[in-house]
């Protein structure tokens, strides 16, 4: 039996076990336990949703194809202190949402962006989690490199190891040759509908992870690199503000968790814009037929863009339909661009992430909203290294 046919079955009878398996409790360090999630999305149901929820396309100047926010893994310890847990999730981008899936613990979970490159793109994440048991089997399939022959023996491996495995590991063209078959397979599976051109885009998101490894940046379409911009490497290692690694591989627990949630079809994919007529209300109006609440908004920076565009107005509109759960919060990144430095920077990183409560920030807009960008960023945030508002 030849290799690439070999790492191919091995793929295909994890796909067998991951919907043969249940669920169980689980805790990492410091997390809550795996509890009250939501019974299974049916596979076209989770195709239904997708459709139902989403918006046409939109077009932004980024691949995006991971985050540029070295700061994102800081608010982690202040969402466990502030014990947000529950409800649903949303957020936009690519993978750094899966380290605050992990530490909220969320039943539901929607991914809502401009891109319909970016639902793709989780399709492929979905792919390969359905497919890897342990960890250091999702980030081989991932970037295209032979797991270790004994993949069961990683459970418990830090991330650190899991990470020099994969960078030890050489570029094997029979072995990306399996995996992709193995993410083609599985994402026709799925249910949505997808053009050949779609096929086209995941493959070549994945191509994009096996031809640079774990040295892929984001990448900006007419502007240069920036110097600040971190590798999948040094995101899968960043740490919280307790020096503890806070990326969604760095313990075994918050795996499984995330496994657990898109074998189920609970971290569902939308093409939508924030400030749009349509995607963030349709959720809303989900939300409410399955009556759960929104314990996190992760929204990244689309806000400046929402400010410079004119149009911020309509995407608090848009917050304002949500059910919100009593303690959540809103997650967003800053970055100065030659304004004020945010007051919670850490040195040493260009991004600065950081909190605020829902409640204050509808509170705010209905009561005449925020003079400008910096102000929104800065006002009523909560320090997630102290846990305080500043006024």
């Amino acid at each position: 039996m030849s290799r690439p046919i070999q790492i191919f079955r091995l793929g295909l009878l994890a796909v067998v076990l991951v919907h043969a398996g249940c669920a169980s409790e689980q805790t990492g360090p410091d997390r809550r336990p795996v509890t009250g999630q939501v019974a299974s999305v049916a596979d076209s149901t989770f195709a239904r949703l997708h459709g139902a929820l989403s918006e046409p396309g939109g077009y932004f100047d980024t691949d995006n194809l991971i985050s540029n926010e070295s700061s994102y893994a800081h608010v982690l310890g202040a969402l466990t202190e502030l014990d947000i847990g529950g409800g649903a999730y949303l957020g936009v981008g690519p993978d750094q949402n899966f380290a605050y899936i992990a530490a909220i613990r969320p039943r539901l979970a929607f991914i809502v962006d401009l891109r319909r490159d970016n639902a793709l793109e989780h399709l492929l994440f979905k792919a390969i989690f359905e497919a890897a048991p342990t960890r250091v089997e999702y980030l081989s399939l991932l970037v295209g490199r032979q797991a270790p022959p004994d993949p069961a023996a990683w459970v418990d491996a830090t991330v650190d190891n899991v990470v020099g495995w994969v960078d030890g590991a050489g570029y094997d063209p029979e072995v990306a040759a399996s995996a992709h078959a193995l993410v083609d397979s599985s994402v026709a599976a799925f249910g949505i509908p997808l053009t050949d051109e779609d096929r086209t885009r995941i493959r070549g998101f994945h191509d994009e992870f096996i031809a640079n490894g774990l040295d892929l940046r984001f990448h900006s379409y007419g502007r240069a690199p920036r110097s600040y911009y971190p590798t999948l490497r040094a995101l899968l290692l960043a740490d919280d503000l307790s020096s503890r690694r806070g990326g969604y591989l760095s313990n075994r627990d918050d795996y499984r968790f995330l496994r657990e949630m898109q074998r189920r079809n609970l971290v569902i994919p939308v093409v939508g814009d924030l400030a749009g007529g349509h995607a963030l209300r349709a959720i809303a109006a989900e939300l409410r037929v399955r009556g759960e609440a929104v314990s996190a908004l992760y929204v990244s920076n689309v806000e400046f863009y929402l400010f410079q565009n004119g149009i911020f107005d309509r995407f608090a509109e848009n917050v304002r339909t949500l059910p919100i759960a009593d303690r959540a919060v809103l997650i967003r990144s800053y970055f100065p661009n030659g304004r004020a430095l945010h007051p919670h920077a850490v040195p040493g990183y260009y991004s600065t992430q950081s909190l605020q409560t829902l409640a204050s920030f509808v509170e705010a807009t209905e009561m005449g909203g925020y003079r400008s960008y910096p102000d929104l960023a800065i006002r009523d945030a909560i320090d997630p290294g102290v846990g305080a508002l500043t006024h």
